[in-house]
């Protein structure tokens, strides 16, 4: 089928935004802690299915112990630091300024691989980060008082957003090194990922466990299991977001170049907000398309050659 990549790609971008708008409504429903606890195990409860039905065990393999490490550094950082920083932006500044910064995560991928693997950073690349960043900046800054450049959201909120991007990037490099530990002889390549992201499933659920006990104990958690419509948000969540959205994106590398896919699921800050407003009532102006646009155009120079 004719642009089968490009059409998945898309399919992708809506994937990732119900993720998004699911979990700003589940954080202020349930908190952050308690839902992102639900996230990883439902999230491992998905993965091991998938490795009984593909593999005939309920656990992955083909990893190295050195992977493993890898992996679990990669979930430390992306999920327990990265997605406790996301959801609490969420809660602060909405899940469709939580996206808009969320731009910023190629650019902190781009950094990390330069430091960590010697990749270069080519002059497109550091042109997209400042086009990038002018798109943020046309939709979060706005004039204050005597004519001063003032930031119209929370503080808190915006550093939130940033830490979550930056762990993102940071995080999907830490995976990168880890996966090229894996041998494709003990486990389909296509698998490697998903084994991969098991193991960061692992260090999310001991880390977020670990705060909701020392910050709040697990009266929530219990409280959460018998909250019918939260327990559908955090399994809506847990599809759209680490299974469907990260098999989805594997197969769309298949029949499309990566460059094209990684722009198209990109696309999440501009399709957020129509239903952000028809949800919770976020105003639209035409800044904050403008700037969408904008970032997302930065984000496409990281990947588009």
């Amino acid at each position: 089928m004719t642009y089968l990549g490009e059409l998945i790609s898309i399919g992708v971008a809506f994937s990732w935004t119900a993720t998004a708008l699911l979990s700003e409504y589940g954080s202020k429903r349930m908190g952050n802690l308690t839902l992102n606890v639900m996230r990883m195990l439902l999230a491992l409860l998905f993965s091991m299915i998938l490795f009984t039905v593909t593999i005939g065990s309920p656990l992955p393999s083909g990893g190295s112990a050195e992977a493993y490490g890898w992996m679990l550094l990669s979930g430390l950082v992306g999920y327990v630091i990265g997605d406790f920083c996301l959801f609490q932006c969420y809660i602060i500044i909405g899940s469709r300024f939580g996206q808009l910064f969320m731009t910023l995560a190629p650019l902190s991928a781009a950094l990390t691989a330069w430091f960590t693997l010697g990749q270069q950073m080519s002059p497109r690349s550091i042109l997209a980060m400042f086009i990038t960043l002018a798109g943020i900046g046309i939709s979060v800054l706005g004039r204050g008082e005597h004519h001063r450049v003032s930031l119209k959201l929370p503080l808190n909120g915006v550093l939130f957003a940033i830490g979550a991007a930056l762990c993102q990037g940071v995080g999907l490099v830490l995976s990168k090194i880890g996966m090229n530990h894996y041998d494709t002889n003990a486990i389909p390549e296509w698998l490697v990922p998903f084994s991969a992201n098991f193991f960061r499933c692992i260090a999310g659920i001991t880390g977020f466990t670990l705060l909701m006990y020392f910050r709040q104990g697990f009266a929530p958690l219990r409280h959460a299991f018998h909250d019918g419509k939260g327990m559908t948000v955090a399994t809506t969540t847990t599809i759209f977001g680490p299974f469907v959205g990260v098999g989805f994106s594997l197969m769309a590398v298949q029949y499309t170049s990566a460059g094209i896919a990684s722009t198209l699921m990109a696309l999440t800050p501009i399709i957020i907000i129509l239903p952000s407003y028809l949800l919770f009532h976020e105003p639209i102006t035409w800044k904050s398309i403008l700037g969408a646009i904008i970032s997302v155009l930065g984000v496409s120079l990281f990947f588009l050659g």
